[in-house]
């Protein structure tokens, strides 16, 4: 199966000459999700995007944002990064051949996503202070030094990234009355809503989404209307105060008739917990927190009968395994005695 660049050449920027540095990106699963769909009137569905392979969205912006830097003859490139872009840009800076720098806040960056970016080789290096920061510091030595810059203010990565909104519509064989999502850096709102845009320009979408965009209440720059100094959440793949395309993601938001609020933490657990439990699909909590703003909505009734809604899912749960473990009684230690251990789950024997 090819990567989404052979599968969406001919809505891409790319050409005979661009080399493609590919994993098999995208084709992630569109889920039904039955225990959302009763509890909010609508047809939920959950895009997986935790099934790239690097476990992220953030690979179907770096397989063209890489493919491109090659192109341009890079010997390396440079991102900052909450856990997912570091990941993605070292793994396929490492199929490419080439070098990869990550700059990541120092002590925000999950487990699970900084073990990737560890084994792959790549330069790691922690700045004491915030992600804003961190993507200051690449910008400057980008516009610098022969480095390229690979985050999402990097115009190929909203390219790649906007497949995601064909798949939708190529899934389902229609376009979602809803698409809600989680708003870090703000990249991938924006890139959806162009590519629900140029599908429906080519003829392949019937109509355009509304867009429901959601960010942490500890990091909600754009719903309170000006940048945050210090930005906490417990989903730190969102814990952004200052988004690079904050003016891309309200005119999204505003071009759709839609809407970008903030969620609590506390909400946004309980939505992260209830995908695992009732619909046993594990992601990042900061994917959860477009289900969170879903089900708010629905104490709303905000959806109607016949609505349909897509939830971005934009990152494994594996990514940040701590947090799950915060929700996991003591696992515990019992002899390898077949009777103790019926007993202990309150079997009765059968005859």
């Amino acid at each position: 199966m090819a990567g989404l660049i052979e599968r969406y050449r001919e809505f891409l920027p790319v050409s005979d000459a661009t080399p493609i540095i590919s994993l098999e990106e995208g084709n992630t699963p569109l889920i039904p999700a039955p225990h959302l769909s009763k509890l909010t009137g609508a047809r939920v569905f959950l895009k997986y995007e935790g099934a790239n392979p690097t476990g992220s969205f953030k690979d179907r912006g770096m397989t063209m944002a890489v493919s491109k830097a090659v192109e341009d003859g890079a010997k390396a490139v440079i991102c900052a990064s909450t856990g997912n872009t570091s990941a993605a840009a070292a793994a396929y800076a490492a199929r490419a051949g080439i070098k990869c720098i990550v700059l990541i806040p120092e002590g925000k960056v999950a487990l699970g996503k900084l073990s990737q970016v560890a084994l792959s080789g790549a330069d790691i290096l922690q700045i004491n202070g915030n992600f804003d920061e961190c993507l200051n510091m690449v910008r400057y030595l980008s516009e610098n030094y022969p480095v390229a810059l690979v985050n999402s203010v990097n115009p190929y990565r909203i390219e790649g990234q906007k497949t995601g909104a064909f798949e939708i519509v190529d899934q389902l064989g229609y376009t979602p009355t809803y698409q809600a999502m989680p708003v870090g850096n703000a990249g991938n709102i924006t890139a959806y809503w162009a590519g629900y845009k140029a599908y429906h320009a080519a003829g392949k979408a019937e109509r355009l989404p509304t867009m429901l965009g959601f960010q942490a209440a500890g990091a909600a720059p754009i719903v309170n209307g000006q940048v945050v100094e210090a930005p906490e959440t417990v989903a730190t793949a969102i814990r952004i105060g200052n988004p690079a395309s904050w003016k891309q993601a309200e005119a999204a938001r505003d071009e759709s008739g839609g809407l970008i609020q903030a969620i609590e933490d506390e909400a946004l657990l309980e939505a992260y917990h209830l995908l695992s439990s009732k619909e046993g699909v594990f992601c990042e909590p900061a994917s959860a927190i477009g289900v969170a703003g879903i089900l708010r909505l629905a104490k709303q009734n905000f959806f109607k009968e016949g609505d349909s809604v897509v939830c971005i899912l934009t990152g494994n749960g594996l990514k940040d395994p701590q947090t799950a473990m915060t929700f996991s009684e003591e696992v515990q230690v019992l002899a390898a005695d077949g009777p103790a251990v019926a007993e202990h789950l309150g079997f009765v024997a059968v005859g």
